[in-house]
């Protein structure tokens, strides 16, 4: 039997994925090129199912890295959609449209995206993995149970505005763990008197594994060896 794997492999998602399908097919395709029948796989992070980009798999004794990898700095690119909310704070959800009688000029927009730099009081979407008295908030929304969540100090320590045409807002966001670019769309639409939804979100860096080193889903297609792996960090 070959050695086992060990060491890290970094993956481009696609939309419609979920991070645990991800897992699964980085998990089979290590087990095919380790002739072995289950090569232990973990992820560093999740992203949600309309999100693109990088996910750390973790393969072998490489998951014991899983929080470390967790706790690196983080960056997005996101498109907001400022003409409305919906519930789930991203295009999944239906629309609620905003009349904006005065669209806000790009000098607001940065003025307004500074004030989310730092440590600062977010609430999580009602539609995500939070658990709420014992369940997930998604598991209770989609019951159309209210859900209360409670604020969490989350930390961002950049937005760069790449482009706005109404009603679009591009953002690079760069942000610590447990942050949510879906409520930060969505808070800042409140904050610029708008409406406030992630229309796309893509995860071009997880410290130092960026997009330009993902691997295409595809890939997954065919085994897996050691000589695709990165190494375990120190």
């Amino acid at each position: 039997m070959a050695k086992a794997l060990c060491g890290l492999i970094v993956v481009d998602k696609p939309v419609g994925l979920s991070s645990m399908d991800v897992v699964r097919r980085v998990r089979r395709a290590a087990s095919q090129g380790a002739g072995q029948r289950r090569v232990k796989t973990g992820h560093a992070g999740t992203l949600d199912p309309l999100a693109t980009g990088v996910v750390v798999c973790c393969l072998g004794s490489a998951t014991r890295c899983v929080e470390q990898l967790m706790g690196l700095v983080k960056v997005y690119d996101a498109q907001i959609d400022l003409s409305a909310y919906t519930c789930t704070d991203d295009r999944e959800g239906p629309r609620e449209p905003v009349v904006v009688n005065t669209l806000p000029q790009r000098d607001v927009i940065d003025r307004t995206c500074a004030t989310f730099v730092g440590k600062i009081e977010q609430i999580p979407p009602r539609y995500s993995a939070v658990h709420v008295g014992g369940q997930r908030a998604y598991q209770l929304a989609r019951k159309g149970q209210r859900v209360a969540i409670a604020p969490r100090v989350v930390r961002i320590d950049a937005i760069m505005v790449l482009g706005y045409e109404w009603p679009l807002l591009d953002l690079r966001v760069t942000c610590g763990r447990g942050t949510y670019i879906r409520s930060l769309a969505r808070d800042l639409g409140v904050a610029l008197g708008t409406g406030g939804h992630l229309a796309s979100l893509c995860r071009t860096a997880v410290g130092p594994y960026t997009i330009d080193q993902a691997q295409p889903i595809k890939r997954f297609e065919v085994p897996i060896t050691a000589v695709d792996l990165l190494p375990v960090p120190a």
